[in-house]
């Protein structure tokens, strides 16, 4: 049963803050691939299952992948494109099983076949723009990796279903079994200064400095960037880094790329690039070509293969580590894109609140604390439907600025980022004598 067209609003708002929360969370945890994920932003998509109509489905599966973009910095790489056709050919698959089968499917079936489907269109993709021939011996894990954690993706949320005060609220569902002391949350009002949110635990000093110093140079970022900008300049340095064919200046400018990243404050995971990077070098590897350069048991290095694999593997990092310096976490779209942009706005409002509110969830109330999480955040959504934007007050003096920023910062960008691809050829260029001086 569908609720009415307000309520489905407020719900859509509500499953895309939780997708961009499951989405954050999901981005802690390391990964092989750079595009194999758990699933668990595939929660709220079972969930509007039976909330939703299938406009708001699949904007809903919009908001999901361009938030995953944004919150991990892969919004203008190829991440983007592998998780955009995956999550559409899932999500048409499972509304379709949905409206066809109805209750007859369950939420373990819908997520085990949209976990393959998913897991299926991004290995055909990954075979033609990254991986080669040698994906095939990846193909079993993956799709083996995709049917367990679907299985359990919709187990939990059937008994969710089962518990949840929410789902029962916004499904139609009289039937939902509460938990004790389910009733006091749904009626209590849920403003940001009413609200009692346990704490969770603090992090060592060392670390919470860290974190401080990092949050100021991603407000110091978007304060001196605009989206528009920073835009420009992605599409600037993306398009100087793929025409340039020599490895030592690639390499150079993805070191480069990677301080663009973490000056503008993103988290930075040296570690899960590295093995991204050497798995696809490895991948290449299975499927030699050219001279051999070693032989390491069974597999055959050789040198066509070998760069053939470092190229792609620089590629893909590369736009990953650029997208993350040129994305904004927090856009301002309210006023640009209309409903979309207005619900990806009030999506990240959620998920704010959300961060403050995740002592709720805790180890052995898990469903408990997200349905909790839910029924106060619904309580706390405006009773009017989210508006996308009125006019704005303008400062000629500010906006020429700006727009002077706009054009200057970006080509200094790009500048940079040729200086670093031309910094190998200048330095082997140097006579031997001034390179080894003291």
């Amino acid at each position: 049963m569908l609720t009415p067209r307000h309520g489905r609003a407020r719900a859509q708002a509500l499953l895309g803050g939780l997708c961009l929360f499951l989405s954050a969370v999901e981005y802690l945890i390391p990964k092989p691939l750079p595009f194999m994920r758990i699933g668990l932003a595939n929660l709220p998509l079972l969930l509007a299952l039976d909330i939703l109509g299938p406009a708001d489905y699949f904007l809903l599966a919009l908001l999901k992948t361009a938030g995953q973009g944004i919150i991990s910095g892969s919004l203008f790489s190829y991440v983007f494109l592998f998780s955009l056709a995956g999550t559409f050919s899932s999500a048409a698959l499972m509304y379709g099983i949905r409206r066809v089968m109805g209750k007859r499917a369950g939420f373990t079936g819908i997520g085990c076949a949209g976990a393959m489907l998913s897991n299926g269109v991004q290995l055909l993709l990954a075979r033609y723009f990254v991986f080669g021939a040698g994906l095939r011996f990846l193909v079993p894990p993956f799709l083996a990796s995709g049917f367990i954690s679907g299985a359990a993706l919709g187990l939990f949320c059937e008994t969710f279903c089962r518990r949840s005060q929410w789902y029962a609220k916004h499904s139609g569902n009289a039937s939902g079994r509460p938990y004790p002391g389910g009733n006091e949350i749904a009626s209590a009002p849920a403003t940001e200064e009413a609200v009692s949110v346990p704490s969770a635990p603090p992090f060592p000093p060392r670390r919470q400095a860290a974190e401080a110093r990092r949050l100021l140079r991603r407000r110091q970022w978007n304060s001196l960037f605009s989206g528009g900008g920073l835009f420009a300049a992605f599409l600037l340095m993306a398009l100087l880094f793929l025409c340039n064919k020599s490895t030592p200046s690639r390499i150079s400018q993805f070191i480069f790329f990677c301080f663009l990243a973490w000056l503008s404050g993103k988290k930075i995971m040296p570690l899960t690039t590295t093995l991204i990077m050497a798995g696809i070098v490895f991948c290449s590897l299975l499927v030699p070509y050219g001279k051999v350069l070693a032989v390491w048991g069974p597999l055959r290095i050789t040198e066509g293969s070998l760069w053939g694999g470092l190229g792609k593997a620089l590629s893909l990092e590369g736009l990953v580590m650029l997208s993350a310096a040129c994305v904004k976490t927090t856009p301002n779209l309210s006023g640009g894109l209309g409903r979309p942009g207005a619900l990806l706005g009030e999506s990240f409002r959620m998920l704010e609140l959300m961060r403050e509110r995740r002592g709720l969830i805790r180890r052995g109330r898990v469903i408990e604390g997200i349905d909790s999480l839910m029924l106060e955040l619904d309580a706390a959504l405006p009773a009017a439907p989210v508006q996308t934007g009125g006019p704005r007050e303008k400062h000629s003096r500010y906006v020429n600025s700006r727009n002077v920023k706009s054009i200057l910062l970006p080509a200094g960008m790009a500048a940079l980022a040729a200086a670093a691809g031309m910094l190998p050829a200048a330095i082997g260029a140097l006579p031997m004598r001034f390179i080894l001086s003291p």
